[in-house]
């Protein structure tokens, strides 16, 4: 079967390996000149199926009030005229509750768990290395009122059997030596050993290259402008280059997503929400992070890459665009100086941005779509190179026409009653 993949970012790729793997026919298509250039570039390195939850929950709304008014604030909202917008901000409000959120979560957490095996699978059969370390997740609280608040999370991880610890001072300073120097400006912690880090983009390239391999072409530099539909099937894709055919279409286009899907009557309440990262030279290696730390007040995450510090995260609703802006830039020299003030030189750190495609109750959208050969790879939000592996492994075993290893209730479109009307 000859499939087309639309996306060249780590959902698409990954899905391209395992595709090929299974004896298909692959080409990937995207307008940028290579792998991993635009959302999968630089994020936070995070691979954390423990860390796998919904923005939207119960006291969220007024948490992001408090948020609003922080200097250095995890989320800001640029307001556009723009319909999608309000509509996905209604859509989150409504997942604010607990009867949502641990609806979400558990439909989260399944495909999180199954992409971490798929990667520990990945890893030993190709030997691929992206600077991984396999040393856990440390989500830091400033306040006792962050720590009591994890009771929800905990019972939720108890019930998945997500490994976990909550550490005090002395248990979070074991895991991460260098957090002694600052360790009173924290009064726990939460750990998940099972979590790792890496980065994504030198993970997407070198397995695009084993892709390549297999037999997958790659079809760069090439801008997609469209999907040619007729009898409930997709039968072309209009692209710069001209029009491409395949027995079936994989769309992980990301936030770009919903506007290929839109012209042919497909709703999905995928909305970009852009993040932000450094990535800072490491300057003395004793007094930087182990793995990955995450501060709960600035919801910023610090991760060893390597050499490199990579600090990731704020969310910023401001449609497609991809500005960088000074002010979250210092939000996240901040954190990292906060926690590790020896570990790195801010001021030679490189300053990214990219667009996560945000779903409001957080679950990404996987699968089947109401035309017979068009299936979904989006709706990873902040949680993509979490769930890539498992994602891709998921498509693959579907348009192969084998059960998936886990199950797709709640993962697909169909979780949207007549997809998504605003």
């Amino acid at each position: 079967m000859k499939v087309l993949v639309l996306g060249g970012g780590v959902i698409g790729v990954t899905t391209a390996y395992y595709l090929a793997r299974a004896g298909h026919e692959v080409e990937v298509v995207d307008r940028q000149p290579g792998p991993a250039l635009e959302t999968s570039h630089a994020n936070a390195g995070e691979v954390s199926p423990g860390y796998s939850a919904p923005w939207a929950g119960p006291g969220i709304p007024l948490k992001a009030i408090k948020w609003l008014l922080m200097k250095h604030s995890p989320l800001v909202v640029r307001p556009q005229l723009d319909p999608a917008m309000w509509r996905f901000m209604l859509a989150m409000l409504a997942n604010c509750t607990e009867r949502a959120y641990a609806l979400n979560k558990s439909r989260m957490v399944p495909i999180a768990e199954y992409s971490r095996d798929c990667m520990k699978a990945l890893r030993a059969e190709t030997g691929i290395a992206y600077d991984e370390r396999t040393q856990g997740t440390l989500q830091l609280f400033r306040t006792q009122a962050q720590l009591d608040g994890i009771a929800k999370d905990v019972e939720i991880l108890k019930q998945y059997g997500v490994p976990f610890e909550v550490l005090d001072r002395a248990g979070f300073c074991r895991v991460e030596p260098a957090l002694r120097l600052t360790q009173q400006k924290f009064v726990g912690a939460l750990r998940r050993p099972g979590d790792a880090t890496g980065d994504c983009f030198l993970f997407t390239t070198r397995l695009a290259e084993m892709a390549g391999k297999l037999g997958v072409r790659f079809r760069w530099e090439t801008a997609i402008d469209g999907l040619q539909a007729a009898g409930g099937r997709i039968v072309g894709v209009r692209t710069r280059a001209g029009e491409l055919r395949a027995d079936a279409v994989v769309l992980a286009l990301g936030s770009y997503s919903t506007a290929l899907l839109a012209p042919l009557g497909i709703r999905i309440p995928v909305y970009p929400v852009k993040g932000y990262s450094i990535t800072v030279p490491i300057t003395d290696a004793a007094a930087a992070p182990e793995s990955t730390i995450m501060d709960e007040t600035h919801k910023v995450a610090v991760t060893r890459l390597g050499d490199r510090i990579r600090v990731g995260g704020t969310a910023e609703l401001a449609g497609f665009s991809t500005a960088l802006r000074e002010s979250r830039r210092r939000t996240l020299e901040h954190v990292v100086s906060d926690l590790f003030p020896r570990g790195g030189d801010v001021a030679q750190a490189s300053f990214w941005s990219g667009l996560r495609p945000m779903t409001p109750d957080g679950t990404p959208i996987v699968g089947a779509t109401p035309y017979a050969n068009l299936y979904l790879g989006t709706g990873h939000g902040t949680l993509g190179w979490t769930m890539a592996a498992g994602t891709g492994r998921v498509l693959a075993d579907v348009i192969s026409g084998r059960t998936p290893e886990i199950a797709l209730d709640g993962l697909t479109m169909a979780r949207y009653p007549r997809a998504w009307r605003g």
